[in-house]
């Protein structure tokens, strides 16, 4: 075993082990510690991918944007941090048998498949490129694109402001 693996094996056991605790959690404070967690694990799996645009995408995105997003919205809801999760039966038994399912199709393709052997290539980064892309060959999509998520966020501005007013 190489450092390669190791390393592999320290952020996937991380990535899970997070993903378990966001989901398991009873307390919402402690699951958006454990999303973070999970969020630099997968980031970290990314980068061992050769994937740096994505885990650099992954790191500004999900934690520098969602993650900061949930937590200012738990710190700043009143009666927040004492938000106990339901839970009854009703709802484990259905998660419960669809996750079985799901796990046994998943080791069923694991176990049947016949898995290539890759050949590794030296690690290229991938970020260069694509951004020397956007702002080339795809400038316009990417400028129509950011035309579109402006206009999405003034009207969700103007929705709000319309709400707001009707109620007071």
């Amino acid at each position: 075993m190489n450092w390669y693996d190791i390393t592999f094996y320290v952020f996937a056991i991380l990535t899970v082990v997070s993903a378990v605790g966001v989901v398991f959690s009873r307390n919402i404070v402690y699951a958006a510690f454990s999303l973070l967690f999970a969020f630099f694990g997968v980031a970290a799996l990314y980068v061992l991918l050769s994937a740096d645009f994505l885990a650099i995408t992954q790191i500004l995105l999900y934690v520098g944007g969602i993650l900061v997003l949930i937590v200012f919205g738990v710190m700043l809801t009143t009666r927040a941090q004492k938000v106990e999760v339901k839970r009854g039966i009703l709802s484990v038994v259905p998660a419960v048998l669809i996750a079985g399912i799901i796990a046994g199709t998943l080791v069923g393709v694991l176990t049947t498949t016949k898995w290539p052997a890759a050949n590794l290539s030296p690690y290229e980064e991938t970020a260069r490129p694509i951004g020397a892309l956007l702002m080339t060959n795809f400038v316009l999509p990417f400028e129509l694109a950011s035309i579109l998520l402006l206009v999405a966020l003034i009207g969700a501005v103007i929705i709000a402001r319309r709400e707001k007013a009707r109620r007071a």
